[in-house]
């Protein structure tokens, strides 16, 4: 596909400026509504295949948390925000102080499952918000759906109609830490950001960074 074969190291400095954008304001309305101190950073952004995002979330068998969303507005596409469990523990445990909650099996506790969801809020909300000022994209995202289920199953719940036509999404590592009595915990997830085929040539347009051929 010609427009993600043009794509190259401008355009993720782009994509990581803006997801670190996005992580600052996460990591204040985080540490508003834990009333400690949070700080998030964006380590790496990467396009990546669909086979590789699979293998970065502990390949196809591997259980995780997942919060999904579909983005609709001027570039629609799709976001996941995937943790593996025992960091999406590690989270809700901070998030309710209730430490006994466990993805061991279900059923697991509402208000762990709201903290979480919450998160997915918080995180997916920041990231477009972050995006449309920078592009002057009208997007905004669907009410979020939590998932304890397979890697391949999560995700293939969002490539079927992709795949047809792309093989591509952008990974936005991100590190959440907890800065209490000079001990930090970090909690690390990966966004999967899955614009539609046509809405990577809408982004990057609006950021006047052309998917021109003939520079690519």
């Amino acid at each position: 596909m010609s427009i993600i074969q043009n794509l190259n190291s401008t355009h993720i400095d782009v994509l990581k400026e803006i997801g670190n954008i996005g992580a600052g304001h996460s990591a204040t309305a985080l540490s508003k509504l834990l009333n400690k101190k949070i700080d998030m950073k964006v380590p790496n952004v990467k396009l990546v295949t669909f086979d590789e995002m699979m293998d970065m979330a502990g390949g196809p068998d591997n259980v995780v948390a997942s919060v999904f969303l579909r983005i609709e507005g001027d570039a629609p596409g799709s976001m996941f925000f995937v943790l593996p469990l025992s960091q999406a523990s590690r989270f809700i445990h901070q998030m309710t102080g209730e430490n006994t909650f466990s993805f061991e099996k279900p059923p697991y506790s509402e208000i762990g499952i709201s903290a979480l969801q919450e998160l997915g809020n918080i995180l997916s909300g920041s990231y477009l918000s972050s995006l449309s000022d920078f592009t002057n994209l009208n997007l905004y995202p669907t009410v979020p759906a939590l998932s304890i289920d397979m890697v391949g199953a999560i995700l293939g719940y969002g490539l079927i109609e992709l795949s047809h036509v792309s093989d591509f999404a952008i990974v936005i590592d991100t590190i959440i830490t907890e800065e209490e009595d000079g001990n930090s915990e970090d909690v690390k997830g990966h966004f999967f950001l899955l614009p539609d085929p046509d809405s990577f040539e809408i982004i990057f347009k609006s950021l006047g960074v052309m998917l021109d051929e003939s520079n690519g």
